[in-house]
């Protein structure tokens, strides 16, 4: 016979069984929205402190926050969103292993160009992305349990947010070189990258890395298919065209203001001392090339993740 409690006194509670810690480390909950906007603060302050004082002095960490403030709280963000079972060391290794490739390429290569072309800029943008999956493969061969869509995503866009930190950091210092120290170049210059930086090598390696290692076998060895190969060479696409966007508005403004167009569409050399009007349109057209490059690579991305759902391993 069962006895049941006296009326008014609680039940007493029979503890269930012990779920067992998760693998991964704990981190708190849009830890990635906090580092934005405290890195945000600290590089508007340093910002103000800079054209405040006339110094060059804050410059330096000015860049240098410039450059990995949003590629790492994008790869927060994708850890905490997408990414908790691969756990960090296989996201800090990529992204290490991507900024340790960049670091060579810091000065963008289409400048050095004796002879801009399409076919010049293709060349460039290919051997970009074929060092990438290279790092990628590098990062991971190690560890043959990360495999499928889902993990060639997230840690594809870290080699490439990792590679992107330090190219963004050689195209702010020489636009402080070029223009003699000046405070409004370097922030024009940053600002922009800083806000496209996800768009750029993250999305073009995310869709490369995800191509990668959805068909990586389970004894961990990598397969260059003609899939593999066609993603490398949709993403080489994409990144040319984004590096010409510039030098192609600028000639499209040239045409519309009547001051005629070079004969190389595609070379990212603008034309000489363009007039004011012309910067207008420059900008204009420069900015909607971009926006039809970044929303090319997000629909791509999208019918990715359709074909191959991303948020499981898949073998």
């Amino acid at each position: 016979m069962t006895h049941s409690p006296p009326p008014g006194r609680p039940r007493a509670r029979i503890p269930g069984p012990q779920q067992p810690p998760p693998p991964y480390p704990r981190i708190r909950a849009n830890l990635w929205r906090h580092g934005l906007a405290g890195g945000l603060v600290v590089w508007a302050l340093t910002a103000c402190l800079a054209y405040a004082t006339r110094s060059t002095a804050p410059l330096p960490a000015l860049i240098l926050l410039g450059g990995f403030l949003v590629p790492v709280v994008f790869v927060l963000w994708a850890y905490e969103r997408h990414a908790r079972d691969l756990g960090v060391s296989p996201i800090l290794g990529c992204f290490l292993t991507g900024a340790a490739l960049g670091l060579p390429g810091a000065a963008p290569l289409e400048s050095y160009l004796p002879h801009p072309s399409l076919g010049a800029l293709f060349t460039v943008a290919l051997a970009g992305e074929a060092a990438k999956l290279g790092a990628l493969v590098f990062a991971l061969r190690r560890q043959p349990g990360l495999r499928g869509t889902r993990a060639g995503l997230v840690l594809g866009a870290c080699v490439g947010l990792g590679f992107a930190a330090p190219e963004s950091i050689g195209y702010a210092v020489t636009a402080v070189s070029t223009a003699g120290h000046d405070l409004r170049t370097l922030l024009e210059t940053e600002l922009p990258r800083g806000v496209l930086t996800p768009f750029g090598h993250g999305l073009w390696t995310a869709i490369a890395g995800g191509a990668l290692l959805s068909l990586r076998r389970l004894d961990g060895r990598f397969r260059f298919a003609p899939p593999v190969a066609a993603a490398w060479m949709g993403v080489g696409l994409l990144h040319t065209l984004w590096d010409s966007t510039h030098g192609v508005a600028l000639r499209m403004a040239a045409r519309l203001s009547g001051t005629g167009l070079g004969s190389r569409l595609f070379a990212p050399a603008p034309p000489a001392r363009p007039e004011a009007a012309q910067q207008h349109l420059s900008a204009l057209f420069s900015a909607a090339g971009l926006v039809l490059v970044t929303l090319a690579g997000l629909g791509w991305l999208r019918s990715l993740t359709r074909r191959n759902p991303p948020w499981r391993n898949t073998p």
